[in-house]
């Protein structure tokens, strides 16, 4: 079946940097869109990258310029780096294959922007 495991989050300090992975399993990973998504503390769901193999990558304007999503197909992985991090970057961080709303995603990696 469809397996999505985060990596990678953690606790860091405003202005520092992480790098978060997404090991995908029991689908064709080079057929499928990826994003990355997350949701803060008491707020919904948000989409922050999309990774479309005919379209490029694309951004939410709150982490476009400091957020790099790539993917692996090889290796069926995703990755976010981020970098200057905020306090409002603190969330549940997951990635999820198809409809960034309704897709398969996995159990999150929490990252945690504080001093």
């Amino acid at each position: 079946q469809v397996q999505l495991v985060e990596s990678g989050g953690g606790l860091v300090q405003p202005g520092g940097s992480l790098r978060l992975s997404c090991a995908g399993s029991g689908f064709t990973f080079s057929l499928y869109t990826m994003h990355w998504v997350r949701q803060a503390p008491g707020k919904g769901l948000e989409w922050v990258s999309t990774m479309n193999r005919s379209f490029g990558t694309t951004y939410a304007d709150s982490v476009k310029g400091r957020f790099t999503a790539s993917r692996e197909d090889g290796v069926k992985r995703v990755y976010l780096q981020m970098a200057s991090l905020k306090p409002d970057d603190t969330a549940v961080y997951y990635c999820v294959k198809g409809d960034w709303k309704t897709g398969d995603r996995g159990q999150g990696t929490l990252v945690t922007v504080s001093s």
